[in-house]
């Protein structure tokens, strides 16, 4: 999804949908790709963001002479933080084409969303080397980063892109020479573009992004939306069990029993330690091995045979024993 083309692939392509009430049944290939590819759970976290963007996209709309407010994504690993990007840029780039279709008798198509991933060791000018690919801008190894930068920058305005999606910010590290460089790029692109930039990293505010003169800079022009673990309680409400609610009505599997997954919340919280990417892959590889067992229903028991991603097991492995 770094380049126009993918990320067009990625947002037209209609997402999966449950089984719907008088559907007929789905093959066991057509049930095993629907659980590898899954719904999107709409998290207390999406629904912010949503919120967050949409906002920030029209106090920025006609603002000229500064950078527009940006917005930053951060939490722990598997939290759900770059679902949560590409779901709402996946929404923009929907309600913008939606508004705007290609004329008549053109192949013409908005472009409305970037998508870069900062690379390893990212340096100014191979970062702006990333956003020249998304859209196809030619680029030499004789060309300078301000030469790259221009052209970004003419064909992005040209482009009409509104929403820029960056994830991995948390490998920019201003206190390095080529990590300084880096961030003066992105305020560079920031007052160049008019457009609203949103970065995504894991635990940013732990990291030297925030400190400093460039992080004084950055943290005063955006916002910060938490895609922390959720709580298994928040005062009258239960968003741990909503979600596994949620999880549990989009599954395909005809023997199990509705309710089963909800009963276990507690369980499922200690395991994953509330992080929805954590909780999702347990659900999913669930599923997909009571297809191929044939039981077709998931229990607690074979919840406990699935070994999850090292992070959770790492949290999970002290309460074991209890």
């Amino acid at each position: 999804m770094t380049t126009w083309q993918g990320w067009h692939r990625f947002a037209a392509t209609a997402p999966p949908t449950p089984p719907q009430p008088g559907d007929p049944p789905r093959t066991t290939e057509q049930r095993l790709a629907y659980h590898s590819a899954f719904v999107t759970i709409r998290t207390p976290a999406i629904s912010q963001l949503a919120t967050q963007i949409r906002t920030l996209m029209i106090l920025g709309r006609h603002q000229q002479t500064t950078a527009r407010p940006s917005l930053i994504v951060t939490g722990p690993a598997a939290a759900g933080k770059t679902t949560a990007l590409l779901n709402v840029g996946r929404t923009c780039h929907l309600a913008h084409t939606r508004k705007n279709p290609p004329p008549p008798g053109t192949a013409h198509t908005a472009v409305p969303v970037a998508y870069v991933l900062v690379p390893p060791g990212a340096t100014a000018k191979t970062l702006v080397t990333e956003f020249a690919r998304y859209l196809g801008i030619p680029v030499t190894t004789r060309m300078t980063q301000t030469q790259i930068t221009d052209a970004v920058c003419h064909t992005y305005t040209t482009a009409g892109i509104q929403l820029v999606l960056i994830d991995e910010i948390h490998r920019l590290n201003p206190r390095t020479t080529t990590g300084a460089q880096t961030a003066d790029l992105l305020k560079d692109l920031t007052e160049r573009l008019p457009a609203t930039f949103v970065y995504a990293g894991i635990n940013v505010t732990d990291t030297p992004l925030f400190s400093g003169v460039r992080g004084a800079q950055l943290a005063g022009r955006a916002t910060l939306v938490d895609c922390g673990p959720l709580p298994a309680r928040h005062g009258t409400r239960h968003p741990f069990r909503e979600v596994i609610t949620d999880i549990e009505n989009a599954l395909d599997l005809p023997h199990h029993t509705p309710g089963t997954l909800n009963r276990h919340a507690p369980y499922l919280h200690q395991r994953t330690a509330g992080r929805i990417g954590s909780l999702a892959r347990l659900i999913r590889q669930a599923a997909i091995t009571a297809i191929c067992d044939g039981t077709e229903r998931i229990t607690k028991q074979s919840l406990d045979a699935i070994r999850l991603d090292h992070l959770a097991e790492q949290h999970s492995r002290p309460h074991q024993h209890k």
